[in-house]
């Protein structure tokens, strides 16, 4: 009994079925490693951004400071 010439005996066809299922794993934890690595980036540039805020507010908070001090030694420097 001879064995039927199928597609599936191909060598090339054998061979991508077979390593099917390995590729797909790769892929799958390729992807799974992009979205954490892609979600990290984002928390990231979050985290810089409310830095950048914080620090913008502190540089206001500290120039409102400086100009009621400046206005403070003009006041003692007037009333000399």
């Amino acid at each position: 009994m001879e064995i039927p010439n199928l597609p599936i005996f191909d060598p090339i066809v054998f061979l991508v079925v077979a390593l099917a299922p390995f590729v797909m794993v790769v892929l799958i934890v390729a992807i799974v490693h992009w979205s954490k690595t892609r979600a990290k980036e984002l928390e990231t540039h979050r985290e810089l951004r409310v830095r950048e805020i914080e620090h913008e507010q502190k540089m206001k908070e500290m120039e409102i400071e400086k100009a009621k001090l400046e206005l403070e030694k003009t006041k003692v420097s007037t009333s000399l």
